[in-house]
């Protein structure tokens, strides 16, 4: 019985250290050099979690952004400057890591592509009603178009 009891006791404790263990590698809330938080706040808004992909690294709560963040906080607090740090994660995870990647060949799509569905969609649209408004126009014979004024004429001076 007692040994039974134990084994209980080391499952829990086998299941919870994982949690125990992710919540230790948390870097400290802030520097005391107010330049250096700042630096680390702008950087942790402006590189992407790339698990959650619509998240930055401080809204996410993904392992992967925990790490970065934490690479991030080391790279801070060792004297590494913004360039820096951006240069060693668009190195190790690319362009993608950035929310706003540079304008360059390989990220062309991604700037390029919100414009031509932009036009894509306006030519289509200007298309479909030229179309539209040339099949809704009605040719009329004289006769037609004479039999419409005398009723316009005859209805204007009743009034």
């Amino acid at each position: 019985m007692r040994r039974w009891k134990l084994n209980i006791v080391l499952v829990i404790i086998l299941i919870l250290a994982p949690y125990s263990m992710g919540s230790a590698q948390e870097p400290p809330a802030a520097f005391e050099d107010p330049d250096r938080q700042a630096l680390y706040d702008k950087l942790v808004r402006e590189l992407r979690c790339l698990v959650c992909q619509n998240q930055n690294l401080a809204d996410s709560n993904a392992e992967l952004a925990r790490d970065l963040r934490n690479k991030a906080y080391q790279m801070v607090a060792k004297g590494g400057t913004y360039d820096d740090v951006v240069e060693y994660m668009v190195a190790r995870y690319g362009d993608f890591v950035l929310y706003r990647p540079p304008l360059k060949l390989s990220t062309i799509a991604l700037w390029g592509l919100p414009f031509a569905g932009l036009l894509a969609v306006s030519v289509f649209v200007g298309y479909r009603v030229r179309r539209n408004s040339a099949k809704s126009a009605v040719a009329l014979s004289d006769a037609d178009r004479e039999t419409a004024n005398k009723l316009l004429d005859d209805a204007s001076g009743n009034s």
